[in-house]
């Protein structure tokens, strides 16, 4: 498979890059900076220079592509509306070169209808709002393009973000997420790899958590 990959010298991303290659997946990376990957090299990977800014770069990183990951995050100084517009470049991108599968990863205070009730959600949604506020809503936005885009989307939610090393001890689905929360960014990699090569979870935002 051809994997169109955004934000892989990231966190999440470099540990997704160094699994789908290491599966035997394709690669196209964009990345803003070259020199944060360490000078990686494979035949099956393709890094080319840019911004998901960049619709026309957007455009080009998906040619050819049978799926896309976005391993985003929020940058220092960058548009309080950066991941919104991001979704908005790859879906059109993906709607010009008739790619479908898209799997993206969000923050678990963002909510979803099939989420149980109780007050570690809410709890969740709460200190997100105070604390991030602009984030949370930029978030909501990032999801929200991907829901009405009709394509196969699936935005896997993770509550606090760990450099620990891929376990395979998780749980994906619809539960009560609190802030007490954890797992690791490999495993999170592990998932969304999982994801984007199959239809597991298509349309859906599932929360992703150590088991």
């Amino acid at each position: 498979m051809r994997i169109a990959l955004f934000g892989g010298t990231g966190r999440t991303g470099r540990p997704f890059l160094d699994q789908a290659l290491q599966a035997g997946h394709d690669v196209v990376a964009s990345v803003r900076t070259p020199s944060k990957l360490g000078g990686l090299s494979h035949d099956r990977l393709t890094v080319l220079e840019g911004d998901v800014l960049d619709a026309a770069h957007v455009a080009s990183v998906l040619e050819g592509a049978d799926a896309v990951v976005l391993t985003l995050g929020p940058t220092k100084g960058g548009p309080k509306s950066m991941m919104t517009r991001a979704a908005q470049n790859v879906i059109s991108a993906m709607k010009r070169h008739g790619v479908q599968r898209v799997v993206t990863e969000t923050g678990a205070g963002v909510g979803d209808p099939k989420d149980p009730g109780g007050f570690g959600p809410k709890l969740m949604s709460t200190i997100m709002g105070l604390v991030a506020k602009d984030l949370l809503t930029d978030s909501v936005g990032h999801v929200d393009a991907f829901r009405d885009s009709g394509l196969e989307w699936t935005a896997v939610r993770a509550p606090r973000l760990t450099e620990g090393a891929q376990t395979g001890d998780v749980k994906v689905g619809y539960f009560s997420m609190g802030p007490g929360h954890s797992v690791s960014r490999a495993d999170v990699a592990a998932v969304m790899l999982r994801l984007a090569t199959s239809d597991e979870y298509a349309g859906q935002a599932p929360h992703v958590t150590g088991a």
